[in-house]
């Protein structure tokens, strides 16, 4: 028989947001965006590359949260409920970009982001590994961005993207592989 884990105080804390939230407290949801605010953008950042799409992108998933709020049932599960809508907004939009010819005058778009000589190495690594991360495949990137950098567990992972805790460790183990590889190429490693 296995126990539930305990909830933790960021736990309570999102909780208490969401019933103020469901209650019509218009301060509850400026709290809510402030405390989740910076993590979704950094998602967001991740999977687009540019700032000014992951800003439109979590704008978005505000809009859906703030009408999505209400039917939210279990206040423990915010964090999987808030990536997985951003998950949703961020694959609508890749789609919308497949659907799209690509024409871009801007050569320097295609080029990796030179890294600066100056700066200390483990700015020089965090570089080389964001650009790593920007070249693997967008569902290689965005697997290991909720459990690394946002530090999704498996299970919230698994209700994030939808599919089955196996998968997420299977999608790990094959987008940690494949940056390997990436870091290799570029003689990071």
């Amino acid at each position: 028989m296995s126990k539930a884990n305990p909830p933790t105080s960021e736990t309570l804390a999102d909780e208490w947001l969401v019933v103020r939230c469901q209650l019509g407290e218009r301060d509850a949801f400026d709290e809510l965006v402030a405390r989740w605010q910076l993590p979704l953008w950094r998602y967001a950042r991740q999977l687009t590359g540019h700032d000014a799409a992951s800003d439109d992108a979590t704008q978005d998933v505000w809009l859906r949260v703030l009408r999505g709020i209400a039917r939210l049932r279990e206040g423990a599960k915010l964090r999987p409920w808030l990536f997985g809508i951003a998950h949703r907004v961020l694959m609508d939009r890749l789609r919308e970009q497949y659907r799209m010819p690509l024409v871009s005058d801007d050569a320097a778009d295609l080029e990796a982001i030179p890294i600066d000589e100056s700066a200390l190495q483990l700015e020089a690594d965090l570089a080389a590994l964001s650009d790593g991360l920007a070249r693997l495949p967008a569902p290689a990137c965005e697997v290991l961005t909720l459990f690394y950098l946002q530090q999704l567990s498996l299970d919230e992972v698994s209700q994030v993207l939808a599919v089955p805790v196996g998968t997420v460790k299977s999608r790990l183990h094959r987008a940690r592989r494949l940056l390997r590889l990436q870091l290799d190429i570029q003689g990071e490693r």
